[in-house]
């Protein structure tokens, strides 16, 4: 499993303090990652919080997803890594 968790539906507006205070309740947060366009440098609206623990991120999840932050409900999931892409060009 996984310490990391991926953060959905965020609003454009939230912060990472935001971000940071809202999972501190469930454990230590080591770091928040908010997404951002490579080309425009603007917020994608999907986050990654690494917790502690894996018990941490787990009990951050059962308890967060669907909760509403800024006026949406998160879409909060352990994090999985990424598999490696196949491009062909």
């Amino acid at each position: 499993m996984s310490n990391r968790v991926y953060v959905g539906n965020v609003n454009f507006r939230t912060t990472e303090e935001g971000l940071r205070d809202l999972f501190a309740a469930h454990g230590e947060v080591v770091s928040v990652r908010m997404i951002t366009d490579r080309d425009t440098g603007r917020y994608r609206g999907f986050s990654f919080v690494e917790m502690a623990s894996e018990e941490q991120a787990n009990a951050a999840v059962e308890s967060l997803n669907g909760t509403e932050l800024d006026g949406r409900a998160l879409k909060v999931n352990i994090a999985h890594e990424r598999q490696p892409r196949n491009d062909r060009y």
